[in-house]
């Protein structure tokens, strides 16, 4: 098998490529928006053929370069089927595998660091990737975005510290230079979960940490939430007012939408069988996969204002930036696409 550890100096954050080195199937682990020309680089040079990139978590410190990964290969993005991101293509759940070649990572639910964090466990047990579930020598945080220290020291000890001692642990950050550590140190000298403290002291531990919010959390977890891609704005329209930005995305809520319907252009980027499948699709709208929306936009009138729908609102983001870059003046992208629709109890049309 072949493996790289990258790494993101600003964030302090590691990717990870791993691959078969018969097949060339690759997969990558966390990556960086900021570092996506230099992967997919390395991914051209060795000859791989990256079909997934897996998301540890939710990252509040850094954005994911997923989005642009699967725009620009077609890739499929992995999230936890909990506590994820809603806009990722496969969701997962504990003890599922994504496969790479013949090789495979087992996905374990380690939540506690936030509510959806996974690790990535080798099939041979001899790597285990830890997101922020486990650092060396260390922990993530359990202070925002739904964490929980009980959570967090089970997860540790019932689903990392089982592995075997030698299975070596690839975290998703160091702030320290330290580029990886196994099972049996971390059991034995991490300072917050190791060397047999006890939940209570864990959980006494993290609550006197007193940490600084993360400098990007603002940005990070709300472009993260759609895999990556960012809104300019998502602010309420005023009554009778317009939530269009000239020139850039917004985002608009459904009820907005369902408003304001019959004085926009309903775009649904979801592919035709989730067109009519059961989320339903709203009234008027048209469809136009995501893929094809660069061409089949050249007939549309790019003066009139543009909203895009999608399954969550990952696609529709992509879809409406893509609107931005055609020419399109005022477009913007329905938050939470239609899983928040169906939520909000509007109606829709099946079949």
């Amino acid at each position: 098998m072949l493996f790289r550890q990258l790494y993101d100096a600003e964030t302090s954050t590691y990717t990870y490529l791993l691959a078969d080195e018969d097949t060339r199937e690759a997969v990558l682990i966390d990556p960086v928006k900021e570092q996506v020309d230099r992967d997919l680089q390395l991914v051209a040079e060795l000859g791989l053929e990256l079909v997934h990139t897996l998301e540890t978590h939710v990252h509040a410190d850094h954005i994911t370069g997923a989005s642009e990964i699967r725009q620009r290969l077609g890739t499929r993005s992995v999230v936890a089927a909990e506590g994820g991101a809603g806009c990722g293509d496969v969701h997962v759940v504990d003890g599922d595998r994504v496969s790479f070649g013949r090789h495979a990572l087992l996905v374990r639910t380690t939540p506690g660091h936030t509510s959806g964090c996974l690790s990535f466990v080798l099939d041979d047990e001899s790597m285990v990737f830890t997101g922020d579930a486990l650092l060396i020598r260390g922990c993530g945080r359990t202070d925002f975005q739904q964490g929980d220290s009980h959570a967090l020291y089970r997860s540790v000890h019932d689903k990392l510290f089982s592995l075997p001692d030698r299975t070596l642990v690839y975290p998703g950050h160091d702030y320290r230079g330290c580029t990886a550590s196994s099972v049996g140190e971390e059991r034995t000298h991490n300072p917050r979960l190791g060397g047999g403290k006890t939940e209570e002291e864990f959980v006494e531990i993290m609550s006197n940490l007193r940490l600084a919010q993360p400098k990007k959390i603002d940005v990070a977890v709300p472009a993260n939430l759609n895999c990556g891609v960012r809104a300019l704005a998502t602010a309420e329209a005023s009554p009778g007012g317009s939530p269009f930005v000239p020139g850039e995305v917004v985002e608009v809520e459904p009820a907005w939408v369902a408003a304001n319907a019959q004085s926009v252009f309903l775009v649904d980027v979801r592919e035709r069988d989730e067109f009519h499948g059961e989320l339903g699709r709203v009234a008027g709208a048209v469809l136009a996969p995501l893929a094809a929306v660069p061409e089949t936009a050249k007939s549309w009138e790019p003066g009139q204002p543009v909203v895009t729908i999608c399954r969550s609102g990952g696609r529709s983001l992509h879809a409406a930036h893509a609107l931005r870059e055609l020419g399109f003046r005022e477009v913007a992208s329905m938050r939470g696409g239609m899983l928040a629709w169906n939520e909000a109890n509007l109606p829709k049309v099946t079949g």
